[in-house]
């Protein structure tokens, strides 16, 4: 299974990116996906999780800003960043929990990033 993430950039405070997120190979299922991010010198953290049926979780900085969506039949998951600041600049990771067969269980399965930058 791969995750191939794209569509960062850089972009000015305020302004807005989306990212996108596909996951291809060997599928059964796709449970959670979700954005990670790691700006320079911090740890990972989530950014936003969608489960399957569509229910939504944020941190706490990104909420009325941002806005994680999916598409079950072409297993992606998007990631729409509005009103941008500085404090966003990070690489951002798609994450998607996922069973290959249907008799095998949940495996963690991650992109290869994709940087955004906030400045002027």
């Amino acid at each position: 299974v791969q995750l191939q993430a794209s569509g960062g950039g850089l972009v000015q405070p305020g302004g807005s990116l989306r990212l996108s997120c596909a996951a291809s190979g060997t599928i059964f299922s796709i449970g959670s996906m979700a954005w990670y991010r790691q700006a320079p010198g911090k740890q990972r953290g989530l950014v936003a999780a969608i489960a399957y049926g569509g229910s939504t979780n944020y941190a706490d900085s990104v909420k009325g800003r941002f806005t994680i969506s999916r598409d079950n039949a072409k297993n992606t998951v998007s990631l729409q960043m509005n009103s941008l600041k500085a404090e966003d600049t990070a690489v951002y990771y798609c994450y998607a929990r996922v069973r290959r067969t249907s008799s095998s269980g949940w495996e963690d399965y991650w992109g290869q990033g994709t940087l955004v930058t906030v400045s002027s």
